[in-house]
């Protein structure tokens, strides 16, 4: 049978980064291509102790159908927890719990988007977003990031030029791919910039608490007076990617709007799950364990970074050092292509995903690459960036 697909997934194309993963099963391969936590981030036994204990006290609570704005027992303590730590939230906003961050992404363009709206984001940016608003058929307009964040003078250019702009998406914290962090200066720049031109922005803050040196910065959220800033939180990271935890603060007029969008993709967010990262905040020292967190990827990233150096630098390959997050953007000299580059090191079997796939037009010629070093293990990164580096004195 011939199939004739929707206009809305035409564009379309699978993940670079999860096709690349499905070579994650032979052992000689090297996964730099993912983003996932590390192993050893996770609380194992905490998470064994509270799962046989809700099965044993609350079984029915874990296993029935529930409410699509989520747990409630959830959503009051991130409300409290959000404000007294992070100042987000206000008493115009409210809070609903999502499978993951990237559901908000998708409900937000949903709720908010019609088919030639544009969107303004970062560029480069996160992949599993972009083709979220790709399906939208909405239009994507990129706006290069600077080492301390989005150019100013080209964002608000994109304002005054693009018909119908609903809402500016940013990653302040570590972005996704290119590790950089926005300054303050930049995060009051945009949200003046929001106001001026009277549009939203929606905040994806995955790696915020994953920061270990440097100072911490106020959220982009904590400035909204006015219902401006739709805040994406994630236990991805944190916690784990597996139970698809998430949620969102935004004004109260907007949440019920992204609550009947979500009834109609999963009801709700699984229950058992939400109930797991309940019990995980309320009942272990969730300080303690973002600063375990915070140690494990300061040694990694510093591990990698060190590795970086000696057998990258030398052949012309540049990069910012970074202060928290997952992910190194690596710069290599304008005699190869990114795409080519990455194919080569295909080559040696190291997964590394060329910069194009997080542009809006990804047919554009690209001179960077994404590591990651929260995957590998050690013995992982130092062999596959020593191959990296194999792979740059062969063609640069």
């Amino acid at each position: 049978m011939e199939y004739k697909f929707s206009e809305r997934v035409k564009s379309l194309k699978p993940s670079a980064i999860r096709e690349m993963l499905k070579n994650s099963s032979d052992p000689n391969y090297i996964p730099f291509a993912a983003g996932n936590p590390s192993e050893e981030a996770f609380p194992l036994e905490e998470i064994k102790e509270i799962s046989a204990r809700i099965l044993c006290e609350n079984p029915i609570t874990a296993l029935q159908y529930s409410v699509t704005e989520g747990y409630k027992p959830l959503i009051e303590y991130l409300k409290t927890f959000m404000k007294e730590k992070y100042n987000i939230g206000n008493e115009d906003d409210e809070l609903i719990i999502t499978s993951g961050a990237q559901q908000v992404m998708n409900l937000a363009t949903k709720s908010l988007c019609n088919e030639g709206d544009t969107i303004i984001c970062e560029a480069p940016s996160f992949i599993g977003s972009l083709n979220s608003f790709r399906s939208y058929k909405v239009n994507l307009c990129g706006v290069p990031l600077e080492n301390d964040g989005i150019n100013l003078t080209i964002l608000e250019n994109s304002l005054r030029n693009n018909l119908n702009v609903k809402f500016i998406y940013t990653i302040p914290n570590f972005q996704n791919p290119s590790g950089v962090t926005m300054s303050l200066e930049k995060r009051k720049a945009i949200y003046s910039l929001a106001k001026k031109y009277n549009v939203l922005i929606l905040e994806d803050n995955p790696y915020g608490d994953l920061r270990f040196t440097g100072e911490n910065l106020p959220s982009i959220k904590s400035f909204d007076t006015d219902g401006r800033v739709i805040y994406a939180g994630s236990f991805s990271k944190i916690l784990s990617p597996g139970l698809r935890v998430g949620w969102c603060v935004a004004n109260k007029n907007l949440t019920p709007r992204m609550v009947v969008c979500k009834q109609t993709e999963d009801v709700h967010t699984n229950i058992f799950a939400q109930m797991v990262a309940y019990e995980f905040l309320t009942k272990y020292d969730f300080n303690k364990h973002i600063e375990r967190l915070q140690e494990i990827y300061r040694k990694r990233a510093t591990f990698a970074m060190d590795l970086i150096d000696k057998y990258l630098v030398p052949y012309g390959i540049k990069y910012n050092r970074v202060e928290g997050g997952l992910f190194i953007l690596c710069d290599i000299p304008k005699t190869i292509t990114a795409i080519d580059f990455c194919k080569k090191a295909m080559e040696k079997n190291v997964g590394i995903v060329p910069g194009n796939n997080f542009l809006v037009n990804a047919e554009d010629i690209c001179y960077d690459f994404r590591l990651n070093y929260s995957t590998p293990s050690y013995e992982q990164l130092e062999k596959g960036i020593k191959l990296l580096g194999e792979t740059a004195k062969e063609v640069l």
